[in-house]
């Protein structure tokens, strides 16, 4: 049972109660619209805030603080969600049931969550400039390093030029031109911006009272002096006129990744279904491109398929011979227009289901994932439980998922190949 609280204005806290864990966990996002001329600093931020405060001046202080309460696992958070983005931070910790008598840890954890977000270590009246470009050098390094994943590197591209003119196209990274382009004050101006312009969303998973929880919240956040700004709502996908693009890198393996398109999103009545078509067609083991395209066909090494909610986008990807493309392309085709006509088993639909309800019943089986789930449910505006979910999935008919299927139209599509030699 998910408890929410309306702390003050643009703040709201949502408390899972709940003693069956021996750790707690806690977020705190500051919601942001994504956008290219802010979403570089966004995610640059919150590992510059964990860099150093007044009390804790350098990273060897704060990781000494965090292993006398109990070793707390507590990080930067940077999350695309559809049109936001959201940055803050992450901590998991031991609940206080479970320290020695006498002692307590979330006290600590809270004390310390207010030291990094309000208490900043500071040079003549900005971030340090050591310190900032320590870790422009960090994210611009995390950001290359995505290249070494060829086939996210590829579906990154294709959504990029699909989504040109929609933020989801858009890095919650940034580019890292960008990245390096960023100075202490521009930086410091805009964490300003953030604590005093953001709407907030803070979950907490634990055996404390969530009064406890708001009243610590209250009294923290009541001292800021703000002036939240709302965002504009989600929207469906609006993105650039369809295409074909391609790149050649000194490759082994082609990665041919395809985009399609549907009216139906997370916020639609068919959205169960829609899950439902997606693990049929290739979200897994037993969806019909893995069992034909790469199992029976051998036309590829590896194949999958993903539904962007958010947005009603449907991606396929798969790793290929350089010579594969054309007949790899026409069998995605093939297995799609099956499901269109409706040409699908029992047992795949079975099989779907059991994956979706099986990930579902997971969720509350750790922290994380409770506050994954409901906090990414909020973001987009759903009260939806696991459980409604669940019901919603065994719903699904045969007839529902082509109707689903029928509603998907092939947009973009991007191959990394080798260099001609």
């Amino acid at each position: 049972m998910i408890q929410i609280i309306d702390l003050l204005p643009g703040v709201v806290l949502r408390c899972c109660r709940d003693s069956r864990f021996k750790q707690g966990c806690l977020s705190f996002q500051f919601m942001r619209r994504m956008d290219p001329a802010e979403n570089h600093l966004n995610a640059l931020l919150p590992s510059v805030l964990f860099r150093a405060t007044e009390n804790y001046p350098d990273i060897r202080s704060i990781g000494w603080h965090l292993d006398d309460l109990y070793n707390v696992s507590m990080g930067p958070l940077v999350r695309q969600m559809g049109d936001y983005q959201t940055v803050g931070v992450h901590a998991r910790f031991l609940d206080d049931r479970f320290c020695l008598p006498g002692e307590k840890v979330l006290p600590g954890v809270l004390d310390f969550l207010e030291e990094l977000l309000t208490r900043p270590l500071l040079e003549e009246g900005c971030f340090v400039p050591a310190l900032v470009d320590s870790e422009k050098k960090n994210l611009v390094s995390f950001i290359e390093s995505e290249l070494n994943s060829k086939g996210a590197y590829s579906m990154g591209r294709l959504l990029n030029q699909m989504c040109r003119g929609d933020s989801y196209g858009l890095s919650r990274l940034g580019d890292k031109k960008d990245v390096a382009a960023i100075e202490p004050k521009q930086l410091y101006d805009h964490y300003q911006r953030v604590l005093r312009e953001s709407p907030i969303e803070i979950f907490y998973v634990g055996s404390a009272s969530p009064e406890t929880i708001a009243e610590y919240f209250r009294t923290m956040l009541g001292a800021w002096h703000r002036d939240p700004r709302s965002l504009p709502a989600q929207t469906g996908f609006h993105g650039a006129e369809p295409g074909e693009y391609g790149e050649e890198m000194e490759v082994s393996q082609g990665k041919l990744c395809l985009a399609f398109t549907t009216p139906v999103t997370c916020y639609s009545p068919e959205f169960a279904a829609m899950q439902v078509f997606n693990c049929i067609f290739g979200a897994g083991m037993t969806s019909k491109l893995f069992l034909n395209v790469r199992e029976k066909l051998s036309l590829c090494y590896s194949v999958f398929s993903e539904y962007h909610s958010s947005k009603g986008i449907l991606t396929v990807g798969a790793g290929i011979d350089f010579d594969k493309e054309q007949q790899t392309r026409q069998e995605i085709f093939h297995q799609l227009e099956l499901c269109r006509q409706g040409q699908i088993t029992e047992e795949e639909l079975l099989a779907a289901k059991e994956t979706l309800t099986s990930s579902l019943r997971a969720v509350h089986d750790n922290p994380g994932a409770i506050e994954n789930y409901y906090s990414s449910a909020a973001i987009f505006g759903s009260d939806r439980t696991p459980e409604q979910y669940m019901e919603q999935v065994q719903a699904v008919t045969l007839e529902d998922v082509a109707r689903v299927a029928q509603s998907v139209t092939y947009h973009s599509g991007f191959f990394l190949k080798g260099v001609e030699k």
